[in-house]
Formats: C-alpha cells, sequence, structure tokens
C-alpha cells in the first residue's frame, strides 16, 4: 500500500471517501498541516522526503515542477494528476486501486494522469 499526500487543490470529498472506505490508508492532507499555502516545489520537496506520491488536480504547474525535480535528479516519489472534472466517484475509484496495488518503484520519478481507462 502506498502512502500519499493530497495537495490543497485535491478534492476533499475523494479524500474523505477514501479515508472512510479504507480507514488504514495513508493520506495526508497538505493544508492540515504546516505546508497550509505552501509554493508547490516546497509541497513537492516535503512529499518526496516523506515518501508519499502527491495527487492534485494541478496539471498548469505541478507536472512540470515534478518534471524539474525528475531532471535535476532529485526524489519524486510520484505525482498523480486528476482532470477537475473528474466525478468523485470515478477520482475514488481510481485512486483507490493505484495506493492499494501499487508499489513505490511503480510510481518513482513518474507522473500518472487520470482516469485510468
Amino acid at each position: 500500500m502506498l502512502s500519499a499526500a493530497a495537495d490543497e487543490n485535491f478534492n476533499g470529498d475523494a479524500v474523505a471517501e477514501l479515508l472512510r472506505r479504507h480507514p488504514g490508508l495513508s493520506i495526508v492532507r497538505v493544508q492540515d498541516g504546516p505546508l497550509r499555502a505552501a509554493p508547490d516545489l516546497d509541497v513537492l520537496a516535503w512529499a518526496a522526503g516523506e515518501g508519499r506520491v502527491l495527487l492534485t488536480h494541478d496539471q498548469a504547474t505541478m507536472v512540470a515542477f515534478a518534471f524539474e525535480r525528475i531532471a535535476a535528479g532529485l526524489p519524486c516519489p510520484g505525482l498523480v494528476v486528476a482532470p477537475q472534472r473528474m466525478s468523485v466517484a470515478a477520482l475514488v475509484e481510481d485512486v483507490e486501486v493505484l495506493l492499494l496495488a501499487g508499489t513505490p518503484a511503480e510510481f518513482q520519478d513518474r507522473v500518472t494522469h487520470l482516469p485510468l481507462r
């Protein structure tokens, strides 16, 4: 099972539903800690330090920052990018599959785009 962090723009209803379905799932919401309103680069660095795949809807900047980290040889435990228009049900289903079945090696230094199908 993977550990994850949800950035500030990631759907809170989806996080709540994932935790309701799987209480043992390790998902940290960035806005619940000291990184509230932190720049994207800081959030990515924190997620890397914690070994957490980062969940986001931010296709505009977060993807580029993740690729910059990877190109610089900095650790990136993975970025999962979901379109804002994705329904909560579909988002929960896809993230659930990734977090429960994925391994850290499968996400290391990768950007994964949802939906899965």
